[in-house]
């Protein structure tokens, strides 16, 4: 087999543009079915299929012509058409599928037409309508992930192609799209009544009667487009991401003045039922510190797959913030760290990869069946998350399986959360599970729907420094270099420079790897994103290329670190403070140099036991003796410009259920947003938990006492 080229004209800027504006709807159902019908039925009677969509009963759509009823499969909508209503399908699980013993007989030349509005273009090419047996018999008008729409059939021995320029189909508009062929005039598609492309052909099509005829959605199980690695994707059903209307089929070629007047007979269509998709963040602005069980809603198509209760999603917000951690089954659970404007940051999972099934990840895992997550803590000093999940492949299967027992490499991470837009990301795994190939972290901004790179980060993407305060940026440019030679170095910190006023920054512990430190190509700035099979992405796929600012993408994917492993023998983690910022790099250098190189903490009183600062929960840890109920912990916190205090957590062990009064250097501190308290109960005992908002490169006094009672 051999595809033929078509060469579509040029499609006029009017043609892109006409009839999307205003709303003039047809009232009534006779009158409706009148005016369609008196669109392009011919005064022969050539209409053999027509598909109005104005009467859908339970799960039937009645032929037009009054011939067949079709059953509609998997969720769908009946809502506003171009006249009357019109059907929305899912991009999932929407299909009308008609027996190849109902479907309409189509004779040596025939017309297919329809209006139809795409939400997101399809993932690769997906049958508008369609009657063939793979690519040896039949016919089909396709629309492409590039937004292409084509005309596709069997002509003698070879499958003849006419497809029109890429992005000939907008988003989220009602748009006329036509097909016609006859031996002689050849193959010739039409968008808006306007010529998109033609193919000469003088040869007699191939029907294929045995074939069902599908409506909307994809004949077998296909692979998306673009993708990365071949064996690291799976087919899997897609459907059209859209709504289709006044679908037709007739026995003979419409003239392009037929189809040009078709077009421009039907009144202006409203607006679709298509909103742009916006990933879900909460509520915008502060709120509550804290964290909030919640189902987040995207857009109800993609919603409806999930069979999930009312709480799936949690959300982290901070009362003197905007931004929030958002742990949504969109991401697999992976959290992002979202701007006041909602522009996202998340990062990579545990991953692994083998050359037989590709990427072993939370990516992979587009059903959630091994990505859990749960609050452990929600308290006024802070909040820990657990996000649990297994990487695993495109193939539904799991990271180096032990034959005997089963069991595979599983990770947990632990986001400890304080009211300063600040955590720690801690990620652990059962010492010897893991193995090689293995990737630790990979800082992946967003876009949403309708975005391109340049809409989320500026041109300077990134600025990179180290704990002395020497910084440099990562930039788009015209000719990036291979590798950078002029960064500081044990470059440890990171800041994404999003185009909002939080913009998110890791932290990593000194020793650090940290490589990918390149510039990158300036046209990657202004393309729609990088990859877009994760997030929200429902298909088995380890990579896709973005075509168009469609679907939600990943992109970007540097810097790259490799954080020091810590382990104790039975575990291995590693351990980096994750936020977002409104201030700049130096003020940052601060913060992770109180970190990274806490200042030591004394205990200068009686009765309590210091252990250090873990850096796992951005805290120092204390033990109350037995014997000190009552009394109150006295310490100092030697800090330095060295080792400033950024903010300080206390742990307090059996301290009690007793609430505390604080005093910095002899003066009273209230509770309130620079005091906060909250308990730990557990089965030995309480622990008190102390968020102190306070900043030192000196030396200070703590005084924390039994609150009385009353």
């Amino acid at each position: 087999m051999r595809l033929l080229p078509c060469n579509p004209p040029p499609i006029h800027a009017d043609a892109r543009t006409r009839g999307m504006g205003g709303r003039c709807w047809v009232l009534g159902a006779v009158m409706a079915a009148c005016c369609t019908a008196a669109l392009t039925a011919a005064p022969d009677g050539d209409l053999l299929a027509w598909w109005s969509f104005d009467r859908i009963e339970g799960r039937t759509s009645t032929d037009g012509t009054g011939a067949v009823q079709d059953t509609i499969g998997g969720n769908f909508k009946h809502t506003a058409g171009v006249l009357g209503k019109a059907l929305k399908f899912d991009g999932f699980t929407t299909e009308i599928v008609r027996a190849a013993a109902a479907a309409p007989q189509l004779g040596t030349a025939f017309t297919l037409e329809a209006w139809v509005a795409l939400g997101a273009y399809p993932w690769n090419w997906c049958p508008l309508l369609g009657q063939c047996r793979e690519t040896q018999a039949g016919y089909g008008m396709l629309l492409g992930p590039r937004g292409q729409l084509s005309l596709q059939l069997a002509l003698g021995d070879t499958w003849a192609v006419c497809t029109s320029k890429d992005f000939a189909l907008p988003l989220r508009q009602w748009t006329q799209v036509a097909a016609t062929f006859e031996p002689g005039l050849g193959l010739a598609i039409f968008i808006n009544g306007e010529p998109a492309g033609t193919l000469a052909a003088t040869a007699a099509w191939r029907a294929a009667p045995d074939a069902d005829l599908r409506i909307g959605v994809i004949p077998a199980p296909a692979k998306p487009s673009n993708i990365h690695r071949e064996f690291g994707t799976l087919p899997a059903w897609f459907s059209l991401d859209g709504i289709i209307d006044e679908l037709k089929i007739h026995g003979r070629v419409l003239s392009s003045a037929e189809v040009r007047a078709a077009h421009a007979a039907v009144p202006t269509p409203g607006e679709p039922e298509l909103p742009l998709r916006k990933m879900p963040a909460g509520p915008p602005g502060p709120g509550r510190f804290g964290a909030y069980s919640t189902r987040l809603k995207y857009y109800d198509e993609w919603d409806a797959l999930w069979r999930v209760g009312p709480d799936p999603d949690v959300l982290v917000r901070f009362d003197e913030s905007a931004a929030r951690v958002v742990f949504w089954r969109g991401t697999r659970y992976s959290p992002a760290w979202v701007s006041e404007n909602d522009l996202w940051m998340a990062d990579q999972s545990v991953e692994a990869w083998n050359n037989e099934e590709g990427c072993f990840e939370h990516m992979q895992d587009p059903h959630c069946l091994y990505s859990h997550v749960r609050i452990i803590e929600n308290t006024d000093a802070r909040v820990v998350i657990h996000w649990r999940y297994a990487p695993v492949s495109a193939y539904n299967h799991l990271w180096r399986v032990d034959p005997k027992t089963g069991y595979a490499c599983w990770v947990d991470e632990y986001y400890t959360i304080y009211p300063d837009a600040a955590g720690v990301r801690k990620v652990t795994w059962q010492a010897g599970t893991l193995g090689d190939p293995h990737q630790f972290q990979e800082s992946l901004p967003f876009t949403q729907p309708g975005q391109y790179s340049n809409d989320v980060v500026d041109k300077d993407f990134c600025t990179v420094a180290n704990l002395k305060g020497e910084s440099a940026k990562l930039s788009f440019v015209a000719e990036p270099a291979r590798k950078r030679t002029d960064l500081p170095p044990d470059l440890s910190m990171q800041i994404y420079n999003f185009k909002a006023r939080n913009r998110p920054f890791i932290i990593h512990e000194t020793g650090t790897n940290m490589h990918n430190l390149l510039d990158r190509i300036e046209t990657d700035w202004t393309r729609p994103g990088g990859c877009s099979h994760w997030p929200v992405g429902q298909l088995p796929c380890d990579g896709r290329t973005s075509q168009a600012p469609d679907q939600p993408t990943h992109f970007l994917s540097f810097p790259i670190a490799y954080p020091p492993v810590h382990t104790d023998g039975t575990r291995e983690w590693w351990q980096s403070l994750y936020g977002m910022t409104d201030k700049p790099i130096a003020e940052l250098t601060k913060l992770a140099r109180s970190w990274a190189q806490a200042p030591d903490l004394v205990v200068t009183g009686e009765g309590f036991r210091a252990t250090g600062f873990d850096r796992g929960e951005r805290a120092y840890q204390l033990t109350r003796d037995a014997a000190a109920a009552g009394k109150p912990l006295k310490c100092e916190i030697r800090a330095s410009e060295q080792s400033p205090l950024a903010n300080l957590p206390l742990v307090i062990q059996n301290w009690g259920e007793a609430a505390a009064t604080l005093q910095i250097d002899g003066q009273d501190v209230a509770r309130g947003k620079q005091f906060r308290l909250g308990h730990r109960y557990l089965l030995d005992g309480t622990t008190l938990l102390v968020w102190i908002k306070l900043e030192a490169t000196k030396p200070v006094t703590i005084c924390l006492a039994v609150a009385e009672q009353g």
